[in-house]
């Protein structure tokens, strides 16, 4: 008897050890499995890049592929390049008293852009088209040169975004003036890189990083990290480059600014971003990066914090919950800086 139940008792604990390892072998050998794919492809006239963690080449092939094909059904709605595309449809609208049933993408993101254009008295506003035109024109001139006062009057008269009338129980939108012309330019690919980390969980797939020509949306970590490392261009006060590096996850991060498209007249130099209230390209030489929940928040509320003046965007992002601003100004005694809090807590994290 007592040489059975040793038997027993030594089979029933084997046993158990051999279930426990039935669970855990396969956990332990898909960990070992994940690994790292990267694809790139150009959607909304700049590379969107995709990096994921995931088990399966398959899976990353098919899942990067359904997330580029979003981005491009979203071009082909919210691009201000392309005439057919929904919004150019719409904007062929204007004055006719007529208001047009649209996509749930595209009156998404012109709700979203009311209320930012409400929130900052129209430093950032949709209806700026016609500005963007102009100036696009101006900079294919050998000699550009500023338009003219009368020019500025007649090409804003559609400018102005409570003439963008939106109605959420039809779905619907009126422009309500002629020669409207919208553009999201200042927020279309911080809403598509919203939508293709979206396709990339409908996936499986959790650790993601999208960026769409420096709008990124984070999904979770990359396996055994705390988050992506995220680098923030900074300078010295004297000029010199420098970077700030954060590690962030299931956040997004814009930075706008006119560090690259400028052009230069009579010695001032004019930024590509215009400011919706004068029709005029910005003269101070800024930079923002906002840090949001998702992308079309930190895109849209880039580009208002590089119109407003810097006081007036710092105190917009310190009355808003989990929103972090970081902007930079080059002025006449060097670069001056403006941190807001939630930025500064998300800096100090990483420091320590």
């Amino acid at each position: 008897m007592k040489k059975t139940n040793v038997l027993y008792l030594f089979s029933s604990r084997s046993f158990s050890i051999l279930l426990l390892l039935f669970f855990i072998c396969p956990l332990l050998v898909t960990a070992q499995k994940t690994e790292r794919y990267e694809f790139s492809s150009r959607h909304m006239g700049t590379t969107f890049r995709i990096v994921l963690y995931t088990q399966s080449q398959t899976l990353a092939d098919s899942a990067s592929q359904a997330a580029f094909e979003k981005v491009e059904e979203l071009n082909s709605i919210l691009s201000d390049y392309d005439p057919n595309s929904e919004l150019n449809r719409l904007s062929r609208t204007s004055g006719r008293d007529t208001a047009v049933v649209v996509s749930e993408p595209l009156f998404k993101t012109l709700a979203f852009a009311q209320k930012v254009a409400r929130q900052t008295d129209g430093a950032f506003d949709v209806t700026v088209g016609p500005y963007v035109q102009l100036w696009r024109q101006m900079n294919r001139q050998m000699q550009p040169e500023l338009p003219s006062k009368e020019l500025l009057s007649k090409t804003g008269s559609g400018v102005g975004y409570q003439n963008l009338k939106l109605n959420r129980q039809t779905q619907s939108v009126l422009l309500a003036q002629k020669n409207m012309q919208l553009d999201l330019g200042g927020i279309a690919k911080g809403y598509a890189v919203d939508e293709a980390l979206k396709v990339l969980r409908e996936h499986g797939i959790n650790a993601v990083l999208v960026d769409g020509g420096g709008d990124i949306a984070l999904g979770d970590p990359p396996p055994g990290r705390m988050g992506w490392n995220i680098e923030v261009l900074t300078h010295d006060s004297s000029g010199v480059r420098d970077k700030i590096m954060l590690s962030l996850s299931n956040k997004a991060v814009a930075t706008s600014g006119d560090l690259y498209q400028h052009v230069e007249i009579d010695g001032t130099r004019y930024s590509h971003i215009i400011d919706p209230r004068t029709g005029l390209g910005l003269t101070d030489r800024r930079q923002v990066t906002i840090i949001a929940p998702d992308g079309i928040t930190a895109d849209s509320y880039a580009s208002a914090a590089s119109v407003l003046q810097p006081q007036s965007a710092l105190d917009l992002i310190e009355n808003m919950q989990d929103i972090a601003l970081f902007m930079e100004q080059n002025e006449p005694d060097g670069i001056r800086q403006w941190m807001s809090n939630e930025f500064r807590v998300l800096f100090e994290t990483k420091a320590n």
